[in-house]
């Protein structure tokens, strides 16, 4: 299972660290995505890393803003988030699903095996 955290109530410019932290599966198998989704809008794949070599892959929204990055040791995920808008506003969603590439998986939330409960983030103007 996975469980996020780290949510909260941030102004416009500031910065929130998300965290997913995976059990109940072979973390290294793999690749962990976060998605958000906003009222009234479709699930969005905003970054996913590879199990195998840490690639990672961020949508164009997110990109230069985001980090995603993992603590293979304590089958931890986390996601560093940047200069945020009120755009960003979401709730958001870690998953995994077993592939060592993050490539196949990226923004496809079809494919993905365990899905957490989802941590509200809420940006301000």
């Amino acid at each position: 299972q996975l469980q996020a955290s780290g949510g909260g109530l941030v102004q416009a410019g500031g910065s929130l660290r998300l965290s997913c932290a995976a059990s109940g599966f072979t973390f290294d198998d793999y690749a962990i995505g976060w998605f958000r989704q906003a009222p009234g809008k479709e699930r969005e794949g905003i970054s996913c890393i590879s199990s195998t070599d840490g690639s990672t892959y961020y949508a164009d929204s997110v990109k230069g803003r985001f980090t995603q990055f993992s603590d293979n040791v304590v089958n931890m995920v986390y996601l560093q988030m940047n200069s945020l808008k009120p755009e960003d506003t979401a709730v958001y969603y870690c998953a995994a699903v077993r592939t060592a590439w993050a490539a196949i998986a990226f923004a496809r939330p079809a494919l993905y095996d365990y899905w957490g409960q989802g941590t509200q983030v809420t940006v301000s103007s």
